[in-house]
Formats: structure tokens, C-alpha cells, sequence
């Protein structure tokens, strides 16, 4: 199609920078939206050369005939709402993560996409970020060896606050595992190349909004976690969330590490090192101890073709490129519907086990096969 027209459904901070890169692209236009929040609407409303019509419900948008692809970006929790009468059209989809906040509902809308023609497509933009999308490149070509370790920190500022603050209850939000951190589960899936098979995790609520009440409820989100991943391989992999430690530099720093070397992203620096191992088998002398940097490349990875970087270092922008392209080339959704619901289930066996103090096994949330 010469032009793809998009309708919006949920104008919130999220919703509003999809709008952002779907006009930085070329041959898309928003032509319609949906939100109860007037001042959200108006924010939306205002990004637009071309003001898109304002729909009362997403049954009357999706009914329009305005539309050839939808991004879904409503609150958490109801997600699987939105998409059950999305996945009944024949319209393009792009939904933001986690896909879910529980499996049943994730279940339900694999299940309600199966032989659908139309792209169903989960939003994980980590894995588009430039020094990152390098990094998965070069350890899929064999660049470090056979993959045994991925570690995945983020240290960062609280959550930002949301329409009615729903983000600050775990049950609208999946729980932080899951909100915040289900695109790092699927990075390490992607990375490894495995579906995982246990978790293991230590976490809780130690600083942000504990002095925070609404209705005399307080905010049960997480702060702080270790979570460790086993796959079937004997490969691992770690997540360090701390949500308040803003006052860091280079806040996101991924590490992948083969038996001949190792991989380093970070950002917001855009800088990517690799370096490969002597080989201490055969020498006579180790020469250099490790932390001399001795044998590391680092460099900045960008791409220039990003016309808007966005919140996501240009990371969202690349994937609603490859959207657009997939509609046009009637290629596969590069993030399954499938694939966004094992980063949720990651999640959620996560949170099980800070809540048991005891390893999860995957296969006790998701049915045989998954």
C-alpha cells in the first residue's frame, strides 16, 4: 500500500511516541485515536499535521474503515481486552508490552490469533537500540564463541507516573517483572536463541512509593530484583533491576559472554566492546591480567537512517520501520504474540519465586510444548 494509516488506541505517554515515530516515517499517517483521558487526547491530538478523528471505543474505530494497522497502547491490564475484537478484523497490529499481565489471557489471545493473515506484532524495542541490535548481531555470528552468559543491568530512576497512577499496583501492572523488565526476558531468549526453562528470584519494595496512599491503599511495585534464568543449554542469564539509582552512568549495560570472548552494551552512551580471550591453553604465559583492556574494541554504534531517536535511542523508531515493511512485504511480525507472552510468563515466574523464595520451573505456568 502507497500510505498506511494507523489508529491510536491509548494517547498516554507511550501512545504518544508511537505517534511521534509513525509520523518521522515515510507513507503512514495517524488517522485515528481512542482514549477516555481528555488531556491525553489533546496532547495526541496536537503531535498531528493532519487532526486524526477521535473515537468514543476501539469497536467504533476498528468498524471506520480508517484504519490499516492499529497500535495498542492502553494500560497493562487491558490489553487482552483491546485485542480480542482487534484480532476479529483484518487490521495490522501492534501492541505494546507485556502482551498481558496473566497467562490465561495470553493463552486466550494466542489461541484467537491462530491462521489470522493480518501482523500481530508484541512492541520489544530493546532489542532495535543500535549498540544492542550490534551486539546480537556479532554473538549470532560466532563473534564470542558458544554462548553461556548473558547479565543484563539497569539502574535507573522510579516509575514514571502514569494516568491515575495505575502503574503503581502490581495487579495493573503484572507486577514490575513484568511491566518493566518482560523486554529483558525477551532479549535473553533472543540472544541465547533458547525458550527458558527455570527461575530464580530475590526482590522487593525498599524505597520508591512507599509513602505514597491512594484510597489508604500503598503501592505494592517492586523496586529492586535479582533474577537469574536457566535454559535448557546449561546457558544463563541475569537481570540487576534497582529503580533508585538514577544518579548512574550508563544506566543500561548488557554483557554476553561465549568460551572465546565477550560483548558489552551500554547506554545511554551508545557504546558496544568486544574483545576475545587469548587462548591461555596453549600459552606459555598469561601476559595480561583481565581489566587491562588489552585486546577490547569499544566504539559508538548509531544508525543515521533514524529520523527520530525518541525516548528509546532510536530503537522504537527502527521498529515501527520494520512494522511498516512487514505490512508492505507481507513478512512475519519479527515479535510473536507467542514470544511476548514467554518474556511475560518470565516475568511472573519471577515474582513467584521472590514470593516462594523458591526456583520456578517454566513449565508449571505455560502448557507442555511452550
Amino acid at each position: 500500500m502507497s500510505k498506511i494509516r494507523y489508529g491510536i488506541i491509548g494517547c498516554g505517554s507511550m501512545g504518544r511516541e508511537h505517534i511521534e515515530n509513525i509520523l518521522a516515517l515515510d507513507g503512514t499517517e495517524v488517522t485515528a485515536l481512542v482514549d477516555t483521558d481528555e488531556n491525553s487526547r489533546a496532547q495526541a491530538l496536537a503531535l498531528c499535521p493532519q487532526p486524526p478523528r477521535v473515537f468514543d471505543s476501539p469497536a467504533a474505530l476498528y468498524a471506520s474503515g480508517l484504519c490499516d494497522a492499529l497500535v495498542i497502547a492502553t494500560p497493562n491490564y487491558t490489553h487482552a481486552e483491546v485485542l480480542r475484537p482487534a484480532l476479529e478484523t483484518d487490521l495490522h497490529i501492534l501492541v505494546e508490552k507485556p502482551l498481558c499481565t496473566t497467562i490465561a489471557d495470553g493463552l486466550d489471545v494466542v489461541e484467537r490469533a491462530r491462521g489470522r493473515h493480518a501482523l500481530v506484532w508484541v512492541a520489544q524495542e530493546y532489542r532495535y537500540m543500535p549498540p544492542v541490535a550490534e551486539m546480537i548481531r556479532m554473538a549470532h555470528a560466532g563473534r564470542v564463541g558458544r554462548l553461556h552468559q548473558v547479565a543484563i543491568r539497569e539502574h535507573r530512576e522510579p516509575f514514571y507516573p502514569k494516568v491515575g497512577d495505575w502503574n503503581r499496583f502490581s495487579a495493573n501492572t503484572g507486577g514490575t517483572l513484568v511491566e518493566k523488565c518482560c523486554h529483558y526476558f525477551n532479549l535473553m531468549d533472543l540472544v541465547l536463541g533458547e525458550r527458558p526453562l527455570r527461575v530464580f528470584a530475590s526482590g522487593g519494595q525498599r524505597v520508591n512509593h512507599l509513602d505514597e496512599r491512594y484510597g489508604g491503599r500503598t503501592p505494592d511495585i517492586l523496586d529492586s530484583a535479582y533474577v537469574i534464568v536457566e535454559y535448557p543449554s546449561g546457558a544463563r542469564a541475569m537481570l540487576d533491576l534497582c529503580m533508585f539509582a538514577e544518579n548512574s552512568v550508563d544506566n543500561e549495560h548488557i554483557t554476553v559472554v561465549g568460551d572465546e570472548g565477550k560483548l558489552e552494551s551500554l547506554l545511554p552512551s551508545l557504546t558496544l566492546r568486544y574483545g576475545r580471550r587469548e587462548d591461555w591453553g596453549t600459552r606459555a604465559a598469561w601476559g595480561a591480567p583481565s581489566g587491562t583492556e588489552r585486546g577490547v574494541s569499544v566504539r559508538r554504534v548509531w544508525d543515521s537512517t533514524v529520523k527520530y531517536a525518541g525516548q528509546h535511542f532510536g530503537a522504537s523508531f527502527i521498529e515501527h520501520r520494520q512494522f511498516a515493511a512487514a505490512i508492505r512485504n507481507g513478512t512475519p511480525a519479527e515479535v510473536s504474540l507467542e514470544e511476548g507472552l514467554r518474556s511475560v510468563a518470565t516475568g511472573l515466574a519471577a515474582h513467584q519465586s521472590i514470593a516462594t523464595g523458591r526456583a520456578v520451573e517454566l513449565r508449571d505456568l505455560l502448557p507442555a510444548g511452550w
